[in-house]
This record gives structure tokens, C-alpha cells and sequence, in this order.
């Protein structure tokens, strides 16, 4: 899955049940911002913790790779352990840099700011998203 060159915006949250439902808050930074207008309906996609995933259960599109798996995927155009100079060109609501490469491939990069340019290696790969380091 490729992640769309209109990204809006990345945070991360918690899927909360209530009265018979489930939902995801949006931070009010996303409204105060103007990243997301109240009233408007959006795409979503919600991609697990990458730090507490081992692997997940079969879904009805297939199975779901664990980040062994992942790295090595045709979907993703890098693999854990490959090093990439990028810009960051946004950041997610916890603060994490966010770069975009190869069809529009979302790198997320902690202790980064919009404008940096640097060297990341990949620490975390899944089809759609990487999670990296800054080396330089």
C-alpha cells in the first residue's frame, strides 16, 4: 500500500470503545492547525505500534508480515538497516519527523525537524511506513 502524496497529517492515538462503538480522537492541534476541518470526512489508516508488534493475525486481505517479513517485501522500497539521506518535510503530532520517498513511501524519523536534511537508517519496515534513525 502506498500512502498518498496528500497526507494530511500523522499522529498517533488510541482506539476507544464507547456505547457500542469505537473511535479515534483527533487531537485538537490537527483542528487548531487547520490540517483537518470539523465537518469534513476523511481517509483513514491506522497502522499498528511498531515498538509492541510482533506479528498479527491473518486479515480477510491476507496475512500481515511481521518486520522480518516486511523488510524484505516488493511493497517496500527499503529493507531494516538501509541508510537514506532525506528531508523531513513534516511532523506528526508526537513530534516525529516524517519524509516521504520512493511513490510516496512515509519515512518517520524521531528528533527531527521540517527542513532537516539527513542520513537515517531504517530501523522498522512494514508495507507502507518506516521507522528510522538519524546516523548523520
Amino acid at each position: 500500500m502506498n500512502i498518498s502524496d496528500s497526507l494530511r497529517t500523522l499522529y498517533s492515538a488510541t482506539v476507544e470503545q464507547q456505547d457500542g462503538h469505537y473511535q479515534v480522537t483527533v487531537p485538537a492541534r490537527q483542528i487548531d492547525t487547520g490540517t483537518l476541518e470539523p465537518g469534513e470526512t476523511y481517509r483513514i489508516a491506522i497502522l499498528s505500534d511498531p515498538d509492541t508488534e510482533t506479528t498479527q493475525p491473518a486479515t480477510s486481505a491476507g496475512s500481515v508480515a511481521d518486520d522480518r517479513d516486511a523488510a524484505n517485501s516488493s511493497q517496500a522500497p527499503v529493507n531494516v538497516g538501509e541508510t537514506r539521506d532525506v528531508e523531513i518535510t513534516d511532523l506528526g503530532d508526537q513530534g516525529d519527523g516524517i519524509t516521504k520517498i520512493e511513490q510516496g513511501f512515509v519515512v518517520i524519523v524521531p528528533d527531527t525537524d521540517v527542513g532537516d536534511r539527513v542520513t537515517v537508517e531504517m530501523d522498522s519496515v512494514r508495507d507502507s511506513v518506516a521507522f528510522a534513525h538519524v546516523v548523520d
